[in-house]
């Protein structure tokens, strides 16, 4: 069964799309989004820990992107503490968690892929051209 969207465009939050896929891809596209919410699926984490386990996203791409994210609704970020050291957690929101099957099908097919065409690899070895 193909499945449409059901106008000639969709809104949300005051921006307009001309289909779903669109505006999936403007909430959960690019390097990050995914991946962030990815890591993010199986609980809540401060922001160290994300940057310790995205090791090669710049802290100024981390922070923009779960910004947005926060922005988005699909992440939350809760503050403990008055002062320093504060503690700042992110977690996925209800709707972020409405993702996670589609996280669960791109890694799932993502596996697919390296495995019938690739290889997988431990250790931060550097591709060679």
């Amino acid at each position: 069964m193909k499945t449409e969207c059901i106008g000639d465009h969709v809104k949300l939050k005051g921006k307009t799309y001309p289909c779903t896929v669109s505006l999936t891809m403007d909430l959960v596209g690019g390097k990050w989004k995914a991946v962030i919410l990815y890591h993010l699926k199986d609980g809540s984490k401060r922001y160290n820990e994300l940057r310790k386990e995205l090791t090669s996203v710049t802290e100024m791409t981390l922070s923009l992107q779960l910004k947005q994210l926060e922005k988005d609704g699909l992440v939350s970020r809760k503050v403990h503490g008055e002062k320093p050291p504060i503690k700042v957690v992110y977690s996925l929101t209800a709707l972020g968690k409405t993702f996670v099957p589609v996280l669960e099908a791109i890694t799932e097919w993502g596996n697919q892929v390296v495995t019938e065409n690739g290889e997988f690899i431990n250790g931060l070895e550097k591709e060679s051209n």
